[in-house]
């Protein structure tokens, strides 16, 4: 049976794609190297190790729908669960080099999109957890079948800048908003009664109207 290890050397944006993506260069590598992996058929569970960096007040104050007050962190702040990748190793012997294709969202109903968009600079702790299927002949055997098991674990610090880059190469100084339909229709109809053309400006209208009731 294989004892596979896994890795992540690097991370970069991927070009040209129809939506935002990262590609994740992994390493896997087998402990005995005589041993033919024909195909691995690969899953990885990918969580964001909040605990494992330090955030600024800024930071704080731009999570504070994530996690409360900056009191309560040491209760609730806690792993989160970005995503789950896949992808399928080809044949090799000794150790393989893949790429990981994580798409990503810029949707701020998501969790991890407010995580991410919350920080200014400094490192995102990751951790991929594997599993799936490894199809594996030892030196002079048949092919074998078996699981990879979720103790299989790789840790990579991605870059808020490059989460940054990524997202302002696709939506350059834009931010998206997803809103119940009937929110929207009420909206629509408010921007076109009075004839408001784009929707950045119904939005600035509207916080003018609540700044002005405020004072």
């Amino acid at each position: 049976m294989p004892e596979l290890s896994f890795q992540i050397e690097e991370a970069q944006v991927a070009q040209f794609a129809a939506t935002p993506e990262l590609i994740f260069k992994l390493r896997v590598g087998n402990r005995f190297a005589d041993e033919r992996i024909h195909t691995i058929a690969l899953r990885a569970q990918i969580q964001i190790e909040t605990t494992r960096r330090r955030y600024t007040p800024e930071e704080q104050s731009r999570m504070l729908d994530l996690y409360g007050e900056p009191e309560r962190w040491s209760q609730t702040l806690k792993t989160l669960l970005w995503t789950h990748a896949s992808v399928v190793v080809p044949a090799f012997q000794d150790e393989t080099r893949v790429d990981l294709h994580v798409p990503c969202t810029f949707d701020f109903n998501v969790a991890a999109t407010k995580y991410f968009a919350g920080l200014f600079a400094g490192e995102i702790p990751l951790c991929f957890q594997f599993s799936g299927t490894v199809f594996y002949a030892p030196s002079g055997g048949s092919l074998q079948v078996g699981p990879i098991s979720w103790d299989q674990e790789a840790q990579f610090k991605l870059p808020v800048s490059l989460w940054r880059e990524m997202m302002d190469s696709y939506y350059p100084n834009t931010a998206w908003l997803c809103l119940r339909r009937d929110v929207f229709e009420r909206l629509n109809q408010y921007k076109t009664q009075r004839g408001i053309p784009t929707w950045e400006q119904v939005m600035e209208t509207m916080l003018a109207e609540e700044e002005a009731v405020r004072r």
